[in-house]
């Protein structure tokens, strides 16, 4: 038998000590994200992979594709899971919608506002931003007069801001930008799932979401629309998209009828998208978007009885996310680590201007359920309890 190595060249490290089989601990996560994964997913994710250039794969691309455009209610041809976290398909608005000098408006009301901003700079924008506080959202009024003073060439707004809870009104802010010839892109990465989105019906031109919050899905693989106005723009570009991986015109030929190799697909992700997706099909938009509201009610509902308040009010307020204001004198971050220690329950910290100020409590998808509700309200009033 030949011999693999030279008798000068040995092995120098010596591996790791003898690990035990993965165990995973049981969270009931119910935090920002990612919440919990509905069994039927995972167990659609764990089957073997196959290419992703077979058949049975590219008819199972056709079907996420669709199930896509019903949950987003849109038509856009060019709608398609960006195989990376919510973080690269927000990236890939950006990448795709905007090429160097153009100016973009960012509407801030919290953290990922501001990484709208720092995306858009970095692709070479000329970025101007206009801001309400962390709770706030914006008016038609004041989303249209930004687009009279800035003329920009997109206006960029999170739909449902993880960082505050706000659930941003989208009614005419499409058909404002359409008038003023601006791209409008909306994050739907804590609505999608649960809060209702019309995408066609508000004109919106690009969107991005995920798939480990309101669709309950693994993290890693992300959903991502253009409109025909936003691919008429990109076809016009001067220069190709920067980001070779993220381009929209590469990804079109893979994800369209052409079929032309672009990368290895994550298969086992699109797998478990696809259940997931078809999930939520089967209880109906409505349906879902009617339990998240319910689920969120009886949660709220059950604060006042603790004695706590939420940062949003009502009408703004989300029902996939809800942040919770910290009672004074509370330690935010000692009553995390004691629900999680004790409960197995994990909340999440407020962000930026709110942190240590809320907790960030996540109702989405699989665990928007008035039973998880008990489970946390019970715990969190012991922990409270046992704080005073």
């Amino acid at each position: 038998m030949a011999t693999i190595l030279s008798p000068d060249v040995s092995i120098r490290l010596v591996p790791p000590a003898a690990l035990s089989p993965l165990v995973v601990p049981e969270r009931l996560l119910l935090g920002p994200g990612p919440s919990n994964a509905d069994p039927r997913v995972i167990a659609a994710m764990n089957h073997q992979p196959i290419g992703h250039l077979d058949a049975a794969y590219l008819a199972m691309m056709d079907e996420v594709q669709d199930l896509l455009r019903y949950t987003w209610q849109t038509a856009n041809s060019l709608t398609y899971a960006v195989a990376g976290t919510g973080s690269a398909a927000m990236e890939a608005t950006i990448a795709n919608a905007v090429e160097p000098g153009d100016r973009v408006l960012v509407a801030v009301k919290g953290y990922f506002g501001y990484r709208l901003v720092d995306m858009a700079q970095r692709y070479g924008a000329d970025v101007v931003t206009i801001q309400r506080p962390w709770g706030e959202a914006f008016t038609l009024d004041e989303l249209t007069a930004a687009l009279e003073q800035y003329r920009p060439a997109v206006l960029a707004i999170v739909h449902a801001e993880t960082s505050t809870g706000v659930r941003q009104p989208l009614e005419g802010v499409g058909a404002a930008c359409a008038a003023h010839d601006c791209l409008l892109l909306v994050d739907t990465v804590t609505s999608l799932g649960g809060v209702p989105i019309l995408l066609d019906e508000w004109q919106v031109d690009l969107a991005y979401s995920c798939s480990q919050k309101g669709l309950s899905c693994a993290p890693g693989i992300s959903p991502f629309t253009m409109s025909s106005r936003a691919v008429a723009k990109l076809d016009r570009r001067r220069q190709p998209v920067a980001n070779w991986y993220l381009d929209a015109a590469l990804l079109r030929k893979y994800w369209g009828p052409e079929r032309v190799y672009h990368h290895t697909a994550p298969v086992n992700l699109t797998y478990a998208l696809r259940e997931a997706l078809r999930l939520l099909a089967a209880e109906g938009l409505e349906a879902r978007w009617q339990r998240h509201q319910q689920t969120a009610a009886y949660f709220w509902d059950g604060l006042k009885d603790l004695g706590l308040t939420c940062h949003v009010e009502e009408s703004l307020r989300l029902p996939t996310l809800t942040t919770v204001r910290v009672p004074d004198g509370v330690d935010a971050k000692a009553v995390s680590r004691r629900l999680m220690a004790d409960y197995n329950i994990e909340v999440g910290g407020g962000l930026g201007e709110l942190g240590g100020k809320v907790w960030r409590i996540g109702l989405m998808g699989y665990n928007s359920q008035t039973e998880n509700v008990d489970t946390l309200l019970n715990a969190l009033g012991t922990v409270l309890h046992q704080k005073n």
